[in-house]
């Protein structure tokens, strides 16, 4: 048995910090010294998305300790790094389980440490967190929540000063701070009542709900003239905070809510997994809009920074990819800016790696640049923050594939209730005009050629199996049939690959797991793993002159690929 894990788990018994109640379950652990290694041989590690992980007792779950410990952390941080007498941090939560009491232990470790801490007073989505962070001049921002993640798990999600998710030289410097606090010696915590007497506990008020609103709903830019009819289901989680309410104030007065889904529940108990990538989240939509013929569905992800939809069209809903609805949104929000002559002229689109190429091609006949990320909305907020210093760009639209879009940058993350106000308006203007958004894409892709794509989940049962399959795609060139590779990118290296020329160029990335593939007709492929779930992910996009050839692209390509990994 790991000698370390059990010197921890009797030092845990032992200690007067842990409660009674945890101390019996981990006198149940007694009897199972496997668990004990399971849950005290690692501990819960903060990465790129912060904490996340299963609730429970030990170092390795999501619970009060390993959180007080992630806040002493992150005070001991500001404390060093931001000399201001005045430090201010913001915290909101999800629906999850103890995601309130959660937040509210994050807050007394941080009042503890003289820190004022700013606490929504109900369940709010994670782009308000982001824009309260730099509305209210705060150090920085906490968010708890596992975004669609099964029920079992929650996280702690921490924002810079400016409203992204921390950079890489703050994501290193408090990895390092969270590592120095001992969880049973050197946590700082103090009473309720205490902080709020001496005013480093707050509970905020509506005040900055309204004030994002305001900021939100100046992002409109037409108002319905036909009544269209929207099933919304934020899927148990914190968009009907805002989005009903957003949408009916907007003009879509015929607004149907999924009853089921529309109240707080921490076991998502209508669904399998409250996400709105997923078709299978909307089963529950889909007989309500089949009840109302509804235009449109959307549903949004329990912390509201996700957004999925389906389209009625001739009696049958349509559900759409992350790429499509990016890609909806692109063409309309340009179109408007440049019927308005409001286009700068220096404006840029901003799309992950993984995210298919149709945005871009949009984005260049309106004379938009196009700039790529790794996966992450962190990244986008980082290129944002490098054009405030620089000027040289103006932010227009950021996307990645997984269904996160942001327009503006009064928030800096994904945002659900701007892209739901978005993309209801865009599908009543296009209805307005006879379209509905199959025939819009239909002629994006007239214009811009005809895209296919897939993206395959592969469960992996430890890090051994990710390196075998990186090998083997580094080694051997992926060789489908009509296509021919010309272009290999090794992010973890750093080096792009001309398979035709032999040159070897710099990538200007920071270092990343990511392996992709280009072809000779825009063709391609990436592969890595998932940085949440226990998955290697590969994405696959193909173009065409029409959607039978992009579609033949495609299967030949994930043929192709799937076949030389599995030997």
């Amino acid at each position: 048995m790991n000698q370390n894990a059990l010197q921890i788990y009797e030092r845990w018994l032992q200690s007067e910090i842990i409660d009674s109640q945890s101390k019996q379950e981990l006198l149940k652990l007694r009897a199972h010294p496997e668990k004990i290694v399971e849950l005290f041989g690692s501990e819960l590690a903060f990465g790129t998305g912060g904490l996340r992980g299963i609730m429970g007792i030990g170092l390795n779950r999501m619970n009060i300790y390993t959180l007080r410990k992630t806040t002493q952390g992150l005070a001991n941080y500001l404390i060093e790094n931001q000399k201001s007498d005045e430090l201010k941090v913001v915290i909101a939560y999800d629906t999850r389980m103890y995601s309130r009491e959660f937040a509210e232990e994050a807050a007394l470790v941080l009042a503890a440490n003289g820190i004022q801490a700013l606490v929504f007073p109900e369940p709010r989505p994670t782009p308000l967190l982001s824009f309260a962070v730099r509305e209210l001049k705060c150090a920085a921002g906490v968010v708890i929540t596992a975004s669609h993640n099964p029920p079992e798990y929650n996280g702690y999600k921490v924002y810079g000063p400016d409203g992204a998710q921390i950079a890489a030289h703050f994501l290193d410097n408090l990895t390092l701070a969270i590592k120095q606090v001992d969880i049973l010696h050197t946590v700082k915590t103090i009473k309720k009542e205490t902080a709020k007497t001496k005013g480093l506990l707050q509970i905020l008020t509506s005040e900055i709900d309204q004030k994002y609103l305001n900021k939100v709903r100046n992002l409109s830019q037409a108002k319905p003239k036909k009544k269209l009819k929207v099933v919304f289901t934020p899927l148990h989680g914190t968009g009907m905070s805002f989005i009903p309410t957003l949408l009916k104030e907007s003009g879509y007065l015929d607004l149907f809510v999924v009853e089921e889904q529309a109240q707080p529940d921490p076991y998502f108990s209508t669904v399998k997994i409250p996400n709105p990538e997923s078709i299978s989240s909307f089963k529950l939509a889909f007989k309500l809009a089949c009840e109302k013929k509804a235009n449109l569905i959307i549903a949004t992800d329990p912390d509201c920074d996700r957004l999925g939809c389906a389209i009625r069209v001739k009696d049958e809903y349509h559900f759409l990819t992350g790429n499509q609805i990016g890609a909806l949104i692109l063409e309309y929000f340009l179109s408007q800016l440049k019927l308005k002559n409001k286009l700068p002229n220096n404006g840029v689109l901003i799309k992950t790696v993984v995210t298919n190429d149709l945005g871009k091609k949009i984005a260049a006949a309106y004379g938009i640049e196009t700039l790529e990320t790794l996966t992450g909305f962190k990244y986008i907020g980082e290129k944002i923050r490098n054009f405030e210093k620089t000027g040289k760009y103006t932010f227009l639209f950021g996307y990645e594939e997984s269904h996160g879009y942001l327009v503006d940058t009064f928030t800096r993350d994904k945002d659900a209730n701007i892209a739901a106000l978005l993309l209801t308006e865009l599908t009543a203007y296009y209805w307005e005009k006879g379209l509905n958004l199959l025939e819009v894409l239909e002629k994006l892709y007239q214009e811009h050629g005809y895209f296919a794509e897939d993206l395959i989940s592969m469960e992996v049962q430890n890090q051994k199996m990710v390196s075998e399959i990186m090998s083997i795609l580094k080694q051997e060139v992926p060789k489908a049939a009509s296509l021919q590779a010309v272009e290999k990118r090794d992010f973890e290296l750093g080096k792009r690959y001309n398979l035709i020329t032999n040159e070897i160029s710099e990538l200007d990335f920071p270092q990343s797991k990511v392996l992709a593939y280009h072809y000779n007709d825009h063709s391609w492929f990436a592969f890595r793993p998932s940085g949440t779930e226990p998955k290697v992910k590969f994405y696959f996009s193909a173009i065409g002159k029409n959607q039978k050839e992009a579609e033949k692209k495609l299967e030949n390509l994930k043929k192709t690929v799937l076949e030389l990994i599995k030997g």
